[in-house]
């Protein structure tokens, strides 16, 4: 089939490199412009865009250049933006999203998914509308969540979804009979840095959840530490937005107990055991407080 891909970040690259394997034309793709990214604010390429072009393919910012390429179908995975009506009257296309639709339409579902205590999100593929998220459905392919990280998570969502947009795209019946969505709607808005900061109010299950995210963060005695890693604990502690050290453990207390620190970063420093950003940190026996 030829074939239009539309995609960005990491997560695209498997169903662009699954279409060339399986033999689609793949005519263009087109991603995101180059972002402006780092200290020195170099122009950077997108993922999807440095795996364009390693495959040797067509790769264009402007969703214009999809006229006059003779395309059957677009294919969608993470791409960034809403794409017009009039580009859809004139390319029909499918889109592989990240969730078992209508549940968490929008931007953020793999994070939603975690932040909710989701045990299952999966993957849908669907035709592609206007609205967000809203088209019919021809294959979902669901996965159980456990305590994945997003990035984890994100990587067997991505692996899901190229086996079944292949096996959409191979398949005449389920390309013509994609059903409606079924039950309530879901939406999972953007991410924000407040999304991220663990606060002394937070239950041990949602800072941990919020851990898994990968950018969690809270601030110890009013500086800034990144939360790499944490774990559950049983113990019983008190004093709601306290850090408190016991046996060589560094736990944070929230509302219901507290969480074990494992792996923290400090600001302008790599990545560390908690153990030993405490014991370069000089606080032992001052009255530390978090936020």
């Amino acid at each position: 089939m030829r074939l239009a891909f539309l995609g960005t970040p990491e997560a695209s690259i498997v169903s662009l490199r699954a279409l060339v394997r399986a033999g689609h034309d793949v005519a263009i793709v087109i991603t995101r412009p180059d972002r402006r990214r780092g200290r020195g604010g170099e122009l950077s390429a997108s993922p999807v865009k440095l795996a364009a072009r390693e495959l040797g393919l067509r790769v264009s910012d402007q969703i214009g250049d999809l006229d006059g390429l003779g395309l059957e179908c677009g294919v969608v995975v993470a791409y960034g933006a809403l794409i017009r009506a009039a580009v859809l009257e004139r390319v029909p296309m499918l889109n592989v999203h990240f969730s078992l639709l209508p549940r968490w339409r929008g931007a953020a579902p793999v994070e939603r998914a975690i932040l909710a205590g989701d045990e299952v999100t999966g993957v849908s593929v669907m035709s592609l509308e206007v609205a967000l998220d809203t088209g019919p459905v021809h294959l979902a392919r669901p996965l159980a969540v456990g305590e994945r990280t997003a990035s984890e998570l994100t990587r067997e969502l991505a692996n899901l979804g190229a086996a079944a947009l292949i096996e959409v795209l191979a398949s005449p019946e389920l390309m013509s009979s994609p059903r409606a969505q079924a039950g309530s709607a879901t939406y999972a808005e953007k991410l924000t840095t407040e999304t991220y900061h663990l606060v002394p109010a937070m239950d041990r299950v949602t800072m941990l959840r919020t851990v898994r995210l990968e950018r969690a963060f809270a601030f110890v005695n009013g500086r800034r530490l990144r939360v790499l890693r944490a774990h559950a604990d049983a113990m019983t502690h008190r004093g709601m937005g306290t850090l408190q050290v016991r046996e060589g453990n560094i736990y944070l207390v929230g509302a219901d107990g507290a969480i074990a620190l494992d792996d923290v970063q400090r600001e302008g420093a790599k990545a560390m055991p908690a153990s030993a950003w405490w014991a370069g940190a000089r606080l032992d026996g001052v009255d530390v407080r978090w936020s």
